[in-house]
């Protein structure tokens, strides 16, 4: 451990011999070309034209020492909250989670970052939208190098599917893991739309366009279609999971959509080891087959207004919003519709 903490000291210091010398080298130039060899206008802005010089040269001489002397080898992202394409922007308060397009991104820039040899996935998330944690998945198979989920507290659902586009899963004993299942629901109103006086006129086109509206029941070819849908999102998700995590699809059906703690997970075989986050870098640094790895996370940037606008988000849900993991047309129904991945 002390010679990984000397070359990180040792990387730290070439990185800010490399500022200082191209800070340097900014003002010096600067200097000479508004204050040495001036005009009567020079003259007026010479100082703060130097200063701003010395600014932006020692960015830009930042930016060249993080790449050329970087003290990372593992890119690290983190999966929090739902799993939706806008992160919980949606009408309805939702706690706040990364827009998955933004995580995506991430695990992107960290698979064209040549610093970046193995990747640590953290999951922290009750699941999703089936598409966004599709994609999510797909970005986290094609990382060009070693990559380990590690769950915290909770990886269920889409968070599961997510994983199991990873080499590896770690969890602690305590962890949430699995709930590989997919729910439907709806809101049934139609005896309460009979009382107060409102009625359901159907002007459709196509037979089951309007199946699953609240202002009227079920008949059985509709129940049949719609829970054909989850059975097939159901195959797809059991197919996902036997594939990544080479598991027998009757043990992956015979969970039932059960989330179990890390070590039962373990047992029978959703999660791979259990252990902490050091035990995690461990692994990675066994994988990539160096003493220690060094880990920077790689997380979007958000402009003050959103980061004010997650935070009500959070509060607002605080109150009792719940989560929903649809998918389906643009708001994730199907005509009042609503499937969950479970």
């Amino acid at each position: 451990m002390a010679s990984g903490r000397s070359a990180d000291s040792g990387g730290r210091g070439r990185r800010l011999a490399i500022v200082f010398i191209g800070t340097v080298l900014t003002v010096a130039v600067a200097w000479w070309l508004f204050l040495v060899y001036p005009t009567s206008l020079v003259e007026l802005l010479g100082i703060l034209l130097v200063l701003l010089a010395g600014v932006i040269g020692a960015r830009l001489a930042s930016r060249v020492a993080a790449q050329r002397l970087s003290s990372y080898d593992v890119a690290e992202v983190a999966v929090e909250g739902p799993i939706r394409r806008d992160g919980g922007g949606g009408s309805i308060p939702s706690p706040a989670g990364t827009p998955t397009d933004d995580i995506v991104a991430q695990i992107d820039r960290a698979n064209d970052d040549e610093n970046a040899n193995g990747l640590l996935l953290r999951l922290n998330t009750p699941g999703g939208e089936v598409v966004p944690s599709e994609d999510i998945r797909l970005a986290a198979e094609r990382f060009d190098g070693p990559t380990v989920a590690y769950a915290t507290d909770v990886c269920a659902s889409g968070g599961y599917w997510i994983a199991s586009g990873c080499d590896e899963l770690f969890a602690r004993e305590a962890s949430l893991v699995g709930s590989i299942g997919v729910i439907g629901s709806r809101v049934n109103a139609a005896e309460l739309a009979e009382r107060v006086g409102l009625s359901y006129e159907r002007l459709a086109a196509g037979k089951y366009k309007d199946a699953g509206i609240p202002l009227k029941e079920l008949d059985g070819d509709e129940r049949d279609y719609l829970q054909g849908i989850i059975d097939g999102m159901y195959d797809d998700f059991v197919e996902r999971v036997t594939a990544g995590r080479d598991l027998d699809p009757e043990t992956v059906r015979e969970t039932e959509a059960r989330v179990y703690l890390g070590d039962d997970a373990e047992r029978i075989g959703l999660v791979d080891e259990l252990g902490t986050r050091e035990d995690v870098e461990a692994r990675l640094a066994e994988r990539l087959g160096v003493p220690e790895v060094s880990v920077r996370e790689f997380e979007p940037s958000q402009p003050l207004r959103r980061r004010l606008n997650l935070g009500a988000r959070g509060i607002a849900y605080s109150f009792g919003a719940g989560i929903a993991s649809v998918v389906g047309d643009e708001r994730g129904e199907v005509e009042g519709f609503e499937f969950r991945v479970r």
